[in-house]
Parts: structure tokens; C-alpha cells; sequence
């Protein structure tokens, strides 16, 4: 059908890169080492709480801030676990998964006119989300040498229209996490300002090799200005039930939930009422850095044997790759020809840079089973121009 319609776009950028090698992996039959999304079941026991809920009638809309059981576990973990008191009426919001708690917690506090200070390579939400409100976007790029982020250029970048700061840790795509030094750093800048942070810390239990995550709840003086977004979803291997979650400060966090109720008003009830239960049991969550550590370590292992130069990995779901020594491809079409030639999909990092900034380099997933760890390094180590 032709449409006489004539629209201005609010996002010229287009279809994502994730759905268009989506749909290309699909077409390959490629194994799946692109996408943040576990390819193996989660505990039964979890599937079959869901399940229960359903069949004991929770299948409507639950409460627009979420189920009460499940924001009472969640305040209780998270004082367990950074010392931070949340109360559960007021200042914890589950979400339709983190995506959706990082649209309001940006749509809430900015305004048009506002300046946002984000980190380049970047989850591709964040620009977008940003520009949608009219707001001025403000990368820094994070050197892919060090993975530290420059606290200078930070520094020199806020100005009289900052209003957000974007905060990811662990960090996709390059799976650093910041250091104590960066918190007295993320402090002393904006100590003394009206700039709220939004910290995505949906990887919090995927940090290894004995890391610490500072999450910005740990740290009162960062508290009180923070948004802290998290994932159940990818807590528990069902990124496909979109339930995530938010806290903060109360005053906040009733600017964010006026924007929530417009989105989706809530996330699905019986899923929220099975990870209810499962939070209680906190070696559900803590046991998750050992798990991906050996998956990290097995496709490690196999790349081991590639021209790939695999750069450090203490968190998340990813590791980066560059391959710009050994071939003159572009990163999307070296990506291409992985897919067409060895069917394993990966993402070009160009796609994490607001100006398509290609660095030679790939993001690589290791957030499945063995066999399939296995078989994608073992075809990337074989890769030949």
C-alpha cells in the first residue's frame, strides 16, 4: 500500500544493527555469539513458579510500581548488598526490563535545552532516548587501550546545562567496571550541581576475577542523586519476560514513575510474583559470577588460537576483539563475513559510537552454553581472510 503521507523522522538513524543481524543470522543458520540473551533454560524451579502465579489468577495488570512482594525482596537485597536503605513503596519501580526503566529515568528529569554526558563505546539506547527529548547528547570516548574513563574530559565537559550524567558499570560493550578511584572522581565532579546520574547496572553480579562492583547505591553522597537500573531479566536467563527494575531517591523516583505509567503502566504480573520468590534466595544471584567467569573462560580459550587480539573482560556479558591487524575490512564487513563464511554472528563496535567510529574491533557474547561456546570459537579461530 502507498501512503501520500509525508513524515520527519525523530530518529534518522534507522533499524538497529541487532535486528539487522538478527535477521542476516537467521538467514545463515549462524551461531549466536551477538546478542546479550542466554541460549539455555533458566531453573525449573523458576518456570514453574511462574506458572503457579498464573494458574493462581495473577495474570492481570499488577500494581503500576510493581508486585509488593517483589519490591520488598528488592529493597532488601540491595541493603544487603550496598548498605543502601530503599523504601519500597516510594523509591523502588519495577519495569518492563531495564530498557524501559532507562527510557523514563532519562524522559523524567530532562527537558529540551539540556545537555546529557554519556560514554562512547555505548549501549545504542542511550543517544536516541536522549535526542528524543530534545536534549543535547555529550560523548566521551573511553580509550579502547585503557577502558578507564578520562575524569578531566568529564570535568571540562559538564556545563550550566548538564542535567544528566550516564553511568555504566559493569560496562557494555568493552566489560570494564569502575574502579574506587572513579567514584572519588564521579563524586568530587558532581558534588555541588543539580546533574542527576543514571547508573545501568544490569551486569551487577557478572563481575570476576574477584572485582568489586561499586554500584552508585553504595555510596550515599552518589545515592541521593542516582537512578540505579538493574535486570532481572538478565539476573535469571529470561531476558524474554522484561522485567527490570529502578531505585531512588523518592523525589525522583515519583518524577519517573509519572512517566512509567504512560509507557506500559507495569511488567508482567506473574513473572514479577516467580522472581519474587527467587530473590529470597540470594546464592540465586551471587553464584552468577562464577557461572559466566568459566563461560568467559572457555570462549577465551578457543580464541586463544585466533588472530583475534581479545582485550581484558572482568564483567558482563562481552568481550572485544580486535581483528584491524591482521585484515582491512571494515568492523561491519568483517561481521558480514563472519556470518556468510563461518556463520558465527558478532557485532560490529562501530554501532556503540554515535558517529559510526570504526575501531577494527567486535563485541563477542559468551552468555551461552558450552557446546555453543565451543563451536563459535572454535569457527572464529579459524577464520581466514
Amino acid at each position: 500500500m502507498q501512503s501520500t503521507f509525508s513524515l520527519r523522522s525523530k530518529l534518522p538513524s534507522g533499524i538497529s544493527i541487532f535486528s539487522v543481524i538478527g535477521q542476516l543470522a537467521t538467514e545463515y543458520q549462524a551461531i549466536n555469539l551477538w546478542q546479550g540473551a542466554p541460549n539455555f533454560l533458566p531453573d525449573q524451579q523458576l518456570i514453574d513458579s511462574a506458572t503457579m502465579a498464573m494458574k493462581q489468577g495473577f495474570n492481570q495488570y499488577s500494581p503500576m510500581m510493581g508486585v509488593p512482594a517483589l519490591r520488598q525482596v528488592l529493597a532488601e537485597k540491595t541493603a544487603k548488598l550496598y548498605g543502601a536503605r530503599y523504601d519500597a513503596d516510594k523509591e523502588v519501580t519495577v519495569t518492563a526490563g531495564g530498557l524501559e526503566a532507562v527510557y523514563a529515568a532519562i524522559t523524567a528529569p530532562v527537558h529540551p535545552g539540556d545537555e546529557v554526558i554519556f560514554f562512547e563505546p555505548a549501549f545504542e539506547c542511550y543517544e536516541p532516548i536522549v535526542r528524543l527529548q530534545g536534549a543535547t547528547p555529550v560523548a566521551i570516548t573511553i580509550s579502547l587501550d585503557t577502558l578507564k574513563i578520562d575524569w578531566e574530559e568529564v570535568a571540562a565537559a559538564i556545563t550550566p546545562r548538564t542535567r544528566m550524567l550516564i553511568i555504566n558499570t559493569p560496562h557494555n560493550p568493552t566489560g570494564a567496571i569502575l574502579e574506587k578511584r572513579d567514584i572519588d572522581r564521579l563524586i568530587a565532579v558532581t558534588r555541588n550541581t543539580n546533574i542527576v546520574i543514571l547508573s545501568d547496572e544490569v551486569y551487577e553480579h557478572m563481575v570476576y576475577d574477584g572485582m568489586t562492583h561499586h554500584s552508585m547505591s553504595r555510596y550515599p553522597e552518589l545515592a541521593e542523586r542516582s537512578v540505579v537500573v538493574l535486570s532481572l531479566g538478565k539476573t535469571y536467563h529470561v531476558t524474554g519476560w522484561r522485567v527490570g527494575y529502578c531505585v531512588a531517591p523518592a523525589e525522583i523516583m515519583e518524577e519517573i514513575r509519572k512517566v512509567h505509567q504512560y509507557l506500559v503502566f507495569s511488567a508482567p504480573a506473574p513473572m514479577q510474583v516467580a522472581l519474587a520468590a527467587a530473590v529470597e534466595n540470594p546464592e540465586s544471584y551471587l553464584a552468577l559470577a562464577e557461572f559466566y567467569q568459566r563461560k568467559r573462560d572457555i570462549l577465551l580459550s578457543y580464541l586463544a588460537e585466533s588472530p583475534l587480539d581479545v582485550k581484558p573482560c572482568s564483567s558482563g556479558f562481552f568481550m572485544l576483539a580486535r581483528f584491524s591487524d591482521f585484515s582491512n575490512y571494515s568492523d561491519r564487513d568483517f561481521v558480514f563475513d563472519l556470518l556468510r563464511r563461518m556463520r558465527v554472528g558478532t557485532i560490529p563496535l562501530s554501532s556503540f559510537y554515535g558517529d559510526g567510529t570504526d575501531t577494527g574491533t567486535i563485541r563477542i557474547s559468551f552468555c551461552k552454553d558450552d557446546d555453543t561456546l565451543r563451536e563459535g570459537g572454535r569457527a572464529l579461530s579459524n577464520w581466514r581472510q
